[in-house]
């Protein structure tokens, strides 16, 4: 029997394991670039390397471990266990400094740099791993397991606003937090937190009543089947739609709060308000906006969704006045209006890529939706927006004596009016998307 309404256990294990992961991807995203930037080496060759990577991981790893999922017809240990092995990798992180790396191999400090550089991006590998084992590919498919399409919009809706959620916490609590407690302290804490939410799972996590056994490790390759393609357009369409997407917001989200505090010299306090207010606001209305979505077409929706993101971006690019006063507040209402048209694009193609996931196939499509969701933008994204970074060479504020560990220079302005650029091409991909709709339900 379908349900009719995801149920009160399910919102609960939503909010929580979802907003939990967020945060703690939102730490790779973002602050473990932060992390590196500050205390080994400003080096931006090296953040984007370790995103690339991490991008490839979580596509392999996913592929992989939503099949066997499907095979083993259970979700919930992957996410329980999953979770718990995770927040071990993400404490190990306190471990990691130039300081340990001298003292354990002692060696010089310019040695050290390359080691620890090399340790991070080793180590945020390994945890992507286990995160990806948990969140990407087990949570993933456990929401379309219980979810249906006349309330999946609402649902999505909200589960799009948690990576904001997270980034609010992330990038203004955590950077306030590092200065109580130093970041050996707030990975402890993170990695306990999220351990803890794994041993809850234990008990709460509760698999679809219409989930089975299914598939062979053959299937990791499932999705890539031209079978599966030619019978799937609507849901293929919806996937190049987020790798534009995506590529979009990775040209400048890694670095992002390096921006703000090298470019714009903004202050953990300042980016912490703008950037809260911004993400509260844009919250609140996707939150309102995503019940409607489900009474509307959602794929007509996207093009305003794809014009407010690139508006958004375009209004970023130009935030630098002489006045701090006017940086803070023509930023903050630009990123207000790109965080709308950010949480909108997400929550419309993941309602659509979950409408049209063929039922019980949910985790061998998980690796596929990882290609154009992480795969193709954290390859693609960072590697454009540091080209632009390297291009503009603006130098690093107060570098002090030059180091070869160093790139000397930070985020660009430039970063933004790319990723403007590449969110337009959304309006090139999204009529191929309503034809074949169109085209797909008259031969039904």
């Amino acid at each position: 029997m379908q349900k009719t309404s995801f149920g009160k256990q399910n919102w609960w294990v939503l909010l929580v394991f979802g907003l939990i992961g967020q945060i703690a991807w939102s730490v790779e995203n973002m602050y473990f670039n932060l992390f590196v930037f500050e205390t080994i080496a400003p080096n931006l060759d090296a953040v984007t390397l370790m995103v690339q990577l991490s991008g490839v991981t979580a596509t392999v790893t996913t592929l992989i471990a939503g099949t066997l999922s499907d095979k083993t017809g259970n979700r919930r240990r992957f996410i329980s266990y999953g979770y718990i092995i995770w927040g071990v990798t993400v404490a190990l992180f306190g471990f990691l400094s130039t300081e340990n790396i001298v003292a354990i191999i002692h060696t010089d400090e310019a040695t050290a740099i390359g080691v620890a550089l090399c340790a991070v991006v080793a180590l945020d590998c390994v945890m992507t791993v286990f995160g990806s084992t948990a969140n990407d590919a087990a949570f993933n498919a456990w929401v379309t397991d219980n979810t249906r399409e006349e309330f999946r919009g609402k649902v999505e809706g909200v589960l799009s606003v948690l990576p904001l959620v997270a980034m609010l916490i992330v990038a203004g609590g955590f950077g306030m937090l590092v200065e109580f407690i130093g970041y050996t302290g707030l990975f402890f804490s993170l990695g306990a937190v999220i351990t803890l939410c794994g041993i809850g799972g234990v008990f709460t996590i509760k698999d679809s009543p219409l989930l089975e056994k299914k598939g062979t490790l053959k299937d990791v390759l499932y999705g890539f089947k031209p079978s599966v393609i030619k019978g799937n357009p609507t849901l293929y369409l919806t996937l190049v739609i987020m790798g534009v997407y995506g590529v979009a917001c990775q040209i400048f989200m890694p670095y992002l709060i390096i921006y703000m505090k090298t470019y714009l010299s903004f202050t953990v306090l300042e980016y912490s308000i703008v950037f809260g207010l911004a993400i509260v606001l844009g919250a609140v209305i996707n939150v309102l906006l995503g019940g409607k979505t489900d009474c509307m077409d959602k794929m007509k929706l996207l093009y305003m969704a794809a014009g407010i993101l690139a508006v958004g971006l375009f209004g970023m690019y130009f935030c630098h006045f002489d006045s701090k006063a006017a940086t803070l507040l023509s930023f903050g209402i630009s990123g207000f209006v790109m965080i709308t048209g950010y949480i909108l694009v997400s929550a419309l193609c993941g309602a659509l890529v979950r409408d049209y996931t063929p039922e019980n196939d949910a985790g061998k499509l998980q690796g596929v939706r990882m290609i154009f969701s992480v795969l193709i933008p954290m390859i693609f994204g960072p590697m454009i927006g540091n080209a632009i970074n390297k291009a503009a060479a603006i130098p690093l504020p107060d570098l002090g004596s030059a180091d070869v560990m160093t790139t000397q220079y930070i985020p660009a302005p430039e970063i933004f009016l790319a990723g403007a650029i590449t969110a337009a091409l959304m309006f090139a991909v999204i009529p191929f998307l309503v034809t074949t709709k169109k085209s797909t339900e008259g031969k039904k």
